[in-house]
């Protein structure tokens, strides 16, 4: 009988890495390659630039490969366990890059005696595959695409305000430990709240589009994954579709437009302030011109309703999410102010009945208790974190600015912030 192999494969690129591993691997054995889903992928990392369906298709016609499955997780642990291959097979780049998931590897080989061979690693061109996918992933076009890739391979897709480049960075580098799963944000939320605030303005529509364009203008030099630009009301439609044109031309996903007319204010204030909503018929003429101005059918607008924000009722909400539709809109927001997630979920269990297919939008600022889980069986396909990186960064500097005052020196703010070098680490280039 056979030895068993199992091997592990993005194949975004296929390199000559690939070519050795496998080379070895069906030395050993019969092989199965498992590609890596561009679920488990972009919950780790970026989407991949290659869809799922054709990696797969790829693997299918490498030399040396007998069978060929789905990895469903970024961690082998899972399937090796099922599997449990005589061999796994893997570059030994990870002993540096990822010790953690090399030693999850190794435990659950022991498990039941399967055995690690690693080859060596490549430097050069995995060095060079690596920059080559960062500079495609860089792109308008593919960056813009992702959103639409993402939302149709993942349970639910999370994304987090990022007010500068700083901020963008920590939201595409960061990986946590979730349970058994590792997790990371999918992309960016450009906030008119906490641009504003950023530059010390009212969230009143008062900071103009140039200024938030370069600012994300400088987020994509420095990252590669996709962006939601919160419009606010859009302003007058003819400003819109022009302001559309240039979103999709810099790689900008899609945007969210509110159903709200006059000065804009925070939709958090609710009726403590004066707050006007757009007729139906007024909105949908908005939302109308909007997707004419659509030249990548990848681009998405998305409508905001206000209706739960202004206490207008369900039904108002339900009826104009109709409409919407009809007028177009490639997904719904539903914003609420409650601290509780009931108002949202009936919202969700309505809409989700008759559109499940059409993508559903929140942003859990007051009712925060409510988990990705309870979202994503709800029918929501996406959360954005909408303010949160924004609003502890500023009680982060107050404190040490704070802390310098009252002791003349800056000994005792130090254990609090972030290291020189975890500063140089974050940033691309520095080194």
């Amino acid at each position: 009988m056979m030895a068993t192999v199992y091997v592990g494969f993005t194949l975004d690129i296929v390199h000559a890495g690939h070519v050795t591993i496998l080379n070895k691997a069906s030395s050993l054995g019969d092989v199965t390659l498992g590609v890596i889903t561009d679920e488990a992928l972009s919950n780790h990392k970026s989407l991949p630039i290659v869809d799922f369906a054709t990696r797969k298709r790829i693997a299918k016609g490498l030399r040396g490969v007998k069978t060929v499955i789905n990895q469903n997780e970024w961690s082998y642990v899972p399937t090796i366990l099922n599997l449990k291959p005589t061999y796994f097979v893997h570059g030994d780049d990870w002993i540096s890059s990822d010790p953690h998931l090399r030693d999850e590897v190794v435990e659950a080989l022991e498990s039941y005696g399967g055995k690690l061979i690693e080859t060596k690693h490549e430097e050069n061109v995995l060095s060079a595959s690596d920059r080559y996918l960062r500079s495609l992933q860089m792109t308008s076009g593919l960056r813009l695409a992702s959103l639409r890739r993402l939302i149709n391979s993942n349970s639910i897709v999370r994304f987090i305000e990022a007010h500068n480049p700083m901020s963008a960075l920590i939201a595409e580098t960061l990986i946590a430990q979730r349970g058994q799963q590792r997790v990371s944000f999918h992309g960016f939320w450009s906030s008119s709240l906490t641009d504003s605030t950023s530059m010390g303005l009212p969230d009143i529509e008062v900071l103009d589009f140039s200024r938030r364009i370069n600012n994300i203008n400088s987020i994509f030099d420095v990252t590669t994954k996709p962006l939601i630009y919160d419009a606010d009301t859009g302003g007058l439609e003819e400003h819109l579709a022009i302001n559309i044109t240039t979103l999709q031309r810099i790689g900008v996903s899609a945007l969210i437009i509110e159903d709200k007319t006059g000065l804009k204010k925070n939709s958090l204030l609710g009726n403590e302030v004066k707050q006007s909503q757009d007729t139906i018929d007024g909105f949908t003429r908005k939302i109308s011109k909007a997707v004419e101005a659509k030249i990548d059918p990848n681009f998405m607008v998305i409508a905001r309703i206000e209706s739960l924000i202004l206490e207008a009722g369900m039904g108002d909400a339900i009826e104009r999410a109709n409409a919407y539709v009809d007028a177009g809109a490639d997904g719904i927001m539903i914003h609420s102010r409650k601290t509780e997630p009931d108002e949202i979920f009936e919202f969700s269990n309505q809409f989700s009945q008759r559109y499940p297919n059409i993508p559903l939008i929140c942003v859990p600022t007051s009712y925060n208790s409510v988990t990705e889980k309870q979202l994503s069986e709800s029918g929501f396909n996406v959360v954005i974190y909408a303010n949160q990186l924004l609003r502890s960064a500023y009680p982060a500097m107050y404190n040490a600015a704070k802390s310098i005052l009252e002791n003349g020196r800056a000994y005792e703010i130090d254990q609090d912030l972030m290291s020189i070098k975890q500063i140089l680490d974050l940033i691309p280039g520095t080194k």
